[in-house]
């Protein structure tokens, strides 16, 4: 990895370490693969520290800028998935 992930300088720390697993786990899934539930799960928390849709969608832009990897499309993909089922964006 060569890039920085998107971040508000005002976030607490382990709201820093929490939008970094979201991140690492969109990694996972463009890079190999991850349970739907894991990718889900660091989602829900990634929606507690950034609710608002523009603000998501920022992030997400941000992100897909620097990794080529899309938030947006990995996480659809996860909701569309099969309970118990692995995501893999390759």
């Amino acid at each position: 990895m060569d890039y920085q992930y998107p971040m508000d300088l005002d976030w607490k720390t382990e709201e820093v370490i929490d939008a970094i697993k979201f991140y690492e786990a969109i990694e996972k899934a463009y890079e190999d693969k991850i349970l739907k539930e894991d990718l889900l799960t660091a989602y829900r928390r990634f929606k507690e520290i950034v609710p608002g849709k523009a603000d998501e969608k920022r992030y997400d832009e941000e992100f897909e800028e620097v990794s080529g990897y899309s938030s947006y499309r990995a996480v659809k993909k996860a909701k569309e998935t099969d309970d118990g089922s692995w995501v893999s964006m390759k």
